[in-house]
């Protein structure tokens, strides 16, 4: 009689822990330009390479190579480097609020600034986004939506136009094309494929634009978003941010190194790209790939971004229970602002000196903004909103049963 072997569970190690550096050979880094730019009528199962490669454009001394390079004026990469650079300074700005008790909680975008700004650029007016708790780069790119409004939603003061009931840095801009961010992973993406469903049903030409963490691929929701997306080649991009740690979990728990996330989107029918994401031209390139794809009714793409979370999960966080500190700056990817800001140099766009008057202007407005949206309230004058407030907002016309328990509270 044959002996059968005993099962064993496979269980991921995390490459990254204090005192052990992570091992990134896992990535498989593409040289930059290496990869072919294929035509956006392209059949799911012909990106297989693209799944699996990493699409690149901006070499080690700042040079744009390969068929990715994107056709963009150095006035839109001027703008793109400022909103990095804005989003990130607002990032340090109120962390330093939330230390000081002025709100509750934040999470912060660190190195992966050019990811939400330069897929921003490629969308146009009505298109709309599902994000999650970490794009407000897509916001902090826009002229229509100040400091002091942004503020104001992460502290849930009288001028919160959501009126504090959800969870700082969960904002929602209708006018901006940003849907109102969940605490529940996964969701985003089965309503962005809907919504962009519903638009292609109505003949409209807005598309829509999903995003979803690395270790939120594993939810049955992102299954389900990518196998009605091929069914129905609903006019969407799903974003799949893998910035190598879901909170103090690493990304091979979710099986980011038995094969890339984008590969995913191939097996289910959804063409796929595998993107460094601390590239802003190729952020930008594969972006406008996308969506020209998706307005032009050939279907959904899946984007894989690779990047690195160089901050905390969230200011309730403390990553060096889980990884080396230097993590971050060992990343073979860099850092996404100094490699714009290398590239414009480069070219005769930029300067130091430009970028520290930049540097300083944008401190300037975001402190501004924050003492204006301080004016309105803050945790720490503890002004507690009516009970009142309960039953707002949940009818168009209050029912008689709520009206009677409003009146036995005395409010």
């Amino acid at each position: 009689m044959s002996q059968q072997s005993k099962l064993r569970l496979h269980v991921p190690e995390p490459s990254g822990r204090p005192g052990r550096q992570t091992d990134f050979s896992y990535l498989n880094v593409s040289p930059p330009g290496a990869l072919r730019k294929p035509p956006i009528d392209i059949r799911h199962g012909d990106t297989q390479d693209l799944a699996n490669g990493l699409v690149r454009v901006l070499d080690d001394d700042g040079r744009a190579v390969g068929p990715w390079v994107p056709e963009v004026d150095s006035t839109r990469l001027r703008a793109g480097l400022r909103a990095m650079m804005r989003t990130r300074t607002f990032d340090a700005r109120m962390v330093i609020a939330q230390r000081q008790k002025k709100l509750s909680f934040y999470v912060q975008s660190l190195g992966e600034e050019a990811i939400g700004v330069a897929h921003s650029f490629a969308l146009r007016a009505g298109d709309m986004c599902f994000p999650t708790y970490r794009q407000q780069s897509l916001l902090l790119s826009r002229d229509d939506v100040s400091i002091a409004e942004l503020i104001c939603q992460l502290i849930g003061n009288r001028q919160d136009p959501l009126l504090g009931r959800q969870l700082p840095g969960f904002y929602s801009y209708k006018r901006a094309g940003f849907f109102s961010i969940s605490g529940n992973l996964a969701t985003q993406v089965t309503q962005a494929v809907g919504w962009a469903m519903a638009s292609a049903i109505k003949e409209d030409t807005k598309i829509a634009s999903g995003w979803i963490g690395d270790g939120a691929t594993a939810a049955a929701d992102f299954h389900t978003a990518l196998t009605f997306a091929h069914v129905y080649r609903a006019p969407v991009i799903l974003n799949v941010v893998n910035n190598q740690w879901a909170i103090s979990s690493f990304q091979a728990i979710a099986g980011g190194e038995s094969t890339t996330f984008a590969a995913r989107g191939v097996g289910c029918g959804v063409a796929s790209l595998r993107v460094d994401g601390n590239d802003f031209l190729a952020v930008y390139s594969a972006s406008k790939w996308a969506a020209e794809r998706a307005r032009s009714n050939f279907g959904p793409t899946l984007i894989e971004w690779v990047t690195y979370r160089g901050g905390p999960h969230s200011t309730s966080d403390d990553p060096s229970k889980y990884r080396p500190a230097d993590d971050w700056k060992m990343f073979p990817l860099g850092d996404p602002i100094a490699r714009l800001k290398q590239h414009l140099i480069a070219i005769g766009e930029w300067s130091e000196a430009q970028h520290q008057q930049a540097q300083t202007e944008l401190e300037a407005e975001v402190l501004a903004g924050l003492r204006e949206a301080e004016s309105y309230g803050t945790l720490l004058e503890e002004q507690l909103p009516s009970a009142a407030m309960m039953f707002d907002d949940i009818y168009s016309e209050m029912p008689e049963h709520l009206h009677l328990q409003r009146q036995q509270m005395g409010v």
